[in-house]
């Protein structure tokens, strides 16, 4: 991971058979402890794009709150076909599944 403008993240989402699903995030803005964006696509293991799948554009902020911190996350695609095609492939199950980790980390710390 190269987390700064202009910089990427290329990563795997590894299933519970151990198949692995590869993933790039360019990274468009970044401000420290507010929030950074970038726009998300399935690859291969070397970061090169799959020009049939579609490009997710991402939004995370950061909100302090009495009782730690509120994270807001915005999806966006470019054409509504896009975030159905991401929906038939599970996308909507696999994020709560990312979630759940997220919280269950946390709660560790």
């Amino acid at each position: 991971m190269d987390f700064k403008e202009g910089g990427y993240w290329l990563y795997a989402m590894v299933g519970p058979d151990n198949t692995r699903h590869w993933a790039r995030i360019d990274f468009s803005a970044i401000n420290p402890k507010k929030s950074y964006e970038g726009i998300d696509t399935f690859c291969d293991e070397n970061g090169i794009p799959n020009p049939e799948m579609p490009k997710m554009s991402w939004k995370n902020t950061f909100e302090l709150t009495e009782g730690g911190t509120k994270l807001t996350v915005e999806i966006s695609f470019q054409k509504e076909a896009d975030i159905k095609q991401m929906m038939d492939m599970g996308f909507e199950q696999g994020f709560a599944s990312a979630l759940d980790n997220l919280d269950e980390t946390l709660r560790e710390l």
